[in-house]
């Protein structure tokens, strides 16, 4: 968890000041029917996006950001590898939150 800490505290202040509603969590890894088609998942977002929230969107249960221990760890070839590759997923998954879809995400270079 702290790296993940870490890594949202190195996010943008605009970025990390807009994070609202929404909890950090390391589980140690996913269950295999989060993603349709299966496949290696390092991070997941679960929630409404900040630009899809209405005005109605009050007293609801925290969105998540799930990061995912033993896969991350496991694409990991270093202490910094680790380091590294947390951050990008937590990033990838706060620009969910964000609504930025994975299609943008690759268009960017994530």
């Amino acid at each position: 968890m702290r790296l993940v800490e870490s890594a949202v505290a190195s996010l943008p202040a605009e970025f990390r000041e807009r994070l609202a509603n929404v909890e950090f969590v390391v589980e140690e890894t996913f269950r295999g029917d989060e993603v349709p088609g299966g496949g290696l998942l390092l991070g997941l977002y679960q929630g409404v996006p900040l630009p899809e929230r209405s005005a109605g969107y009050s007293g609801v249960l925290p969105d998540r950001i799930v990061i995912f221990r033993r896969p991350i760890e496991a694409r990991s070839r270093s202490d910094a590898d680790l380091v590294e590759l947390v951050h990008e997923v937590v990033i990838h998954e706060v620009a969910h939150y964000f609504g930025i879809d994975d299609d943008r995400l690759d268009e960017l270079g994530w």
